[in-house]
C-alpha cells in the first residue's frame, strides 16, 4: 500500500490528525496496535481547553461534546485550609476548559474516521519506521498475521512515549531532556457524585490532592504518594479519609466528599521529558512520541492536539501552494508550545506537591507563590492563561 500520509497510533492525536487532513483532501492510513476496545476505554486525560475544544468542533467532533461535556470557568486552589478560586473567563477574555474524557473523544473520532474518512488498522503492530530520510519512507507492520509494508511520502508518530517511531530519528540527531519526579499520583474513578463544581487543586502538608469528574455521577479523584506505591496497600476508605483530610477548610470544618464504589485504581509515576526535533526527514513526531507532561496542569491531551493541528495546516499548505515552508517550520513551532507548557506544568506540580526532601523553607516558598496567586490578579492571570491554553493561531498575540 501507499499513502500519503502513514500515521502510527490512533489514540487522540492520531485519529484527530486524520480526520483534519480528510477534511483538508489529504490522503492517510491510521495503524493501531490496539484493539479498538482497549482503545475506547484507556483512561488519560479529561480536560480539553478552549482551542482544542473549537478545533474538534470544527472537524465534525463536537456534537457529543457540547452535549455532554462539562464546561468550567475555573479552578479552586486549596492552601493553608483556606480555597481561593481562579476565575477563567475574566482573567482571559473569556476562554474556558471542558471536562470530556480521552475515552469520549477516541470513540468520536474512530466513530468518524470509520463512516468517511481513510483506512484504520486496529491490531496492526509497527516494528520499525525505514527510509525517514528519503522522499519514500516506509513503515513495517504485522496485521490480521501477515507482515506488511506501507509507503508513505510522510509518516507521523503519534505512538506514545513507548512507540517505536521516534527511533526512526537517530540517537546522533535527537536530544532528550526529562525530569522525574520524587511522588507519583494514586488515582481513582469511583462512581461517586462530585460535590464541587470545578476542579480543585489542593496543597497540604500531607501531600497534594486533586478532584475532578468524569460525569455528574462519577468522581476522578488523586492522592500524591510515594514512588513504588503499590495500590494494593491502600484500601477504599483510607483513600477517601486522606482525601478529605488534604482537602479540610478551616471555614467549613464540616466539607466532605461524597463516598462511592471505587471502579479503578491505579498508581501514575510523574514524569517531564522532551525529544528535539520532532522531525527527521519525512518523519514528524507528535504528542506523547515526542513530550511527556506531569498531568498536574493538564496539558498531555491538549499538546497532542496542539502538534497535529499545526501539522494539518502545514500538509493542507503544502497541498494547496506547493511550499513546504510550514512543515519545515513544524519543529520549532511545537517546541516553542511545548516548553511553555512544560513550564507550566512543571510549576503547578512543584508548587502543589510536598517533595519529601524539601525543607521547611521551600514549603513556605510554596506557600508564598499560592498566597500571591490569591491576592494578586496578575499572578492569577498567569495561570489562568497558561492553563486554559495559548492560542494556537500565531496572529493570535493574547499571550
Amino acid at each position: 500500500m501507499h499513502t500519503t500520509v502513514g500515521i502510527i497510533g490512533g489514540g487522540p492525536a492520531g485519529l484527530l490528525l486524520a480526520r483534519l487532513l480528510h477534511n483538508a483532501g489529504i490522503d492517510s492510513v491510521v495503524l493501531e496496535s490496539r484493539d479498538r476496545a482497549y482503545v475506547e476505554q484507556r483512561q488519560r486525560a479529561g480536560i480539553l481547553e478552549q482551542a482544542t475544544v473549537d478545533v474538534l468542533r470544527a472537524a465534525g467532533a463536537g456534537e457529543r461534546l457540547d452535549r455532554e461535556g462539562m464546561p468550567h470557568d475555573g479552578i479552586e486552589l486549596r492552601h493553608g485550609r483556606r480555597a481561593h478560586r481562579v476565575d477563567f473567563p475574566t482573567l482571559t477574555d473569556g476562554r474556558r476548559v471542558w471536562v470530556y474524557a480521552q475515552t469520549e473523544v477516541v470513540k468520536d473520532l474512530i466513530a468518524l474516521q470509520l463512516v468517511d474518512g481513510g483506512p484504520l488498522h486496529f491490531e496492526a503492530e509497527v516494528h520499525a519506521v525505514e527510509a525517514a530520510d528519503t522522499d519514500r519512507p516506509v513503515i513495517r507492520y504485522t496485521h490480521e498475521g501477515r507482515e506488511q509494508t506501507l509507503t508513505c511520502d510522510y509518516v507521523v508518530g503519534c505512538d506514545g512515549f513507548h512507540g517505536v517511531t521516534k527511533n526512526a530519528v537517530p540517537e546522533g540527531v535527537r536530544t532528550t531532556y526529562e525530569r522525574t519526579y520524587p511522588y507519583s499520583w494514586l488515582g481513582i474513578l469511583a462512581d461517586a457524585p462530585p460535590v464541587y463544581d470545578e476542579l480543585i487543586y489542593a496543597h497540604s502538608e500531607r501531600g497534594f490532592a486533586l478532584a475532578s469528574m468524569r460525569s455528574e455521577s462519577v468522581s476522578r479523584l488523586y492522592l500524591q504518594v510515594p514512588n513504588g506505591t503499590d495500590p494494593a496497600d491502600w484500601s477504599d476508605e483510607r483513600i477517601w479519609d486522606e482525601l478529605d483530610a488534604r482537602f479540610a477548610l478551616d471555614a467549613n470544618r464540616e466539607w466532605r466528599l461524597k463516598r462511592g464504589t471505587v471502579t479503578s485504581k491505579a498508581v501514575l509515576p510523574m514524569r517531564s521529558h522532551v525529544t528535539e526535533p520532532m522531525r527527521y526527514g519525512r518523519v514528524f513526531l507528535a504528542g506523547d512520541a515526542a513530550h511527556i507532561v506531569p498531568p498536574t496542569g493538564a496539558k498531555g491531551l491538549n499538546l497532542a492536539a496542539a502538534d497535529v493541528i499545526v501539522l494539518a495546516r502545514a500538509f493542507a499548505h503544502l497541498k494547496d501552494t506547493g511550499s513546504a515552508d510550514l512543515l519545515d517550520a513544524y519543529s520549532d513551532t511545537c517546541l516553542r508550545r511545548v516548553w511553555r507548557a512544560e513550564h507550566f506544568s512543571y510549576f503547578m506540580t512543584t508548587t502543589l506537591h510536598a517533595d519529601p526532601e524539601q525543607s521547611p523553607f521551600e514549603t513556605k516558598l510554596q506557600l508564598s507563590q499560592l498566597d500571591r496567586i490569591a491576592t494578586s490578579e496578575h499572578a492569577a492571570a498567569e495561570l489562568a492563561e497558561n492553563y486554559t491554553g495559548l492560542p494556537l493561531d500565531p496572529a493570535d498575540t493574547r499571550q
